[in-house]
């Protein structure tokens, strides 16, 4: 048992809850952790005989799920451990008598999961146990993508730019960094595919991979026109919701306009998903370098976002 100390009576007692205090009030009850711990408890390392025992394992993933809520770095993580009580107390720390993990531990438990590949082994997790509780449900998919900014200066040790991000231009503007690919349940409108890629791969190139195989209906906007995919979807009985474009011969007629408001109107929820992730959760840049790690944040956010979105029928069923 630990010992209460001033500071968290003082905290508890006070008159008024906090937003963040409802906010990780509702993750604590909607994250699989049990789950979550059991998968990474394989790769995460054992006390041993000599040397510092590693810190709690759940410790750590709420740890790391509380940098991707509140978009904070490693030291600013550990900054906001030793200032905010509510954050302690998610994190099923005291203050006083226990050792709160520094940057560099923080930083060492997100290269673990990057080098194991467990972010998206997460995702997945919680995939399943959304499905399991008629959360995640099938029949259609809903794809679009959207672009994270990278770093353009190379005012840098190297002198250059990542490499593995690139420049693309959405409409008459330019943008230099990486996308993010979603395809998303029609129904439910929650992600159940991701990819990422740098910013110059265009949408259609991966509608493939962001499709599941039981899938009745596709639905994009007008970056996933494809003719070939178009009579492919349609000979195997997939209806497709791809918005109609205009070209320099073909002008949209009053019923294609309409057509394509249907379409959009249905389309339109997969654009939840990154509203979350850009607004709610500010990854509005990436953090590191190279596509693999920010990848393996991206699958986290993915898994959280989900979380998020469906967090009242969790909490209720």
């Amino acid at each position: 048992m630990k010992q209460t100390t001033f500071a968290s009576m003082s905290f508890a007692a006070k008159k008024r809850r906090t937003r963040r205090e409802k906010f990780l009030a509702e993750m604590e009850q909607v994250v699989p952790w049990a789950k979550l711990v059991a998968l990474i408890e394989l790769h995460y390392p054992k006390a041993g005989r000599r040397g510092r025992p590693p810190m709690p394992l759940e410790s750590m993933l709420r740890i790391y799920f509380m940098q991707q809520w509140y978009a904070l770095s490693d030291p600013a993580m550990e900054d906001a451990l030793y200032e905010i009580e509510s954050m302690r107390r998610f994190a099923g720390l005291e203050l006083i008598d226990d050792a709160l993990p520094d940057e560099t531990t923080i930083l060492k438990f997100r290269r673990l999961l990057e080098r194991h590949g467990l972010t998206a082994q997460m995702m997945n997790v919680i995939h399943d146990v959304l499905a399991e509780r008629g959360a995640l449900l099938k029949g259609g998919t809903m794809v679009d993508a959207t672009s994270v900014h990278a770093p353009a200066s190379t005012k840098n040790k190297a002198r250059r730019r990542d490499p593995q991000m690139h420049q693309t231009r959405k409409g008459n503007q330019w943008y230099f960094g990486m996308k993010i690919h979603v395809g998303a349940d029609v129904n439910s409108g929650l992600a159940h595919t991701v990819s990422v890629t740098a910013a110059n791969a265009s949408d259609i190139s991966q509608l493939p991979r962001l499709l599941r195989e039981d899938d009745r209906a596709v639905f994009g906007d007008k970056g996933y026109v494809d003719n070939t995919l178009k009579r492919a979807a349609r000979g195997a009985g997939v209806h497709w919701g791809v918005s109609l474009k205009a070209s320099s011969k073909h002008k949209l007629t009053g019923a294609n306009k309409r057509t394509n408001r249907k379409r959009s109107s249905v389309r339109a929820r997969v654009e939840h998903i990154f509203r979350v992730i850009k607004r709610q959760f500010g990854y509005t840049k990436v953090r590191y370098k190279g596509l693999a790690k920010n990848a393996a944040q991206v699958f986290t956010l993915i898994g959280l976002t989900n979380l998020y979105l469906v967090r009242r029928q969790l909490m209720t069923s």
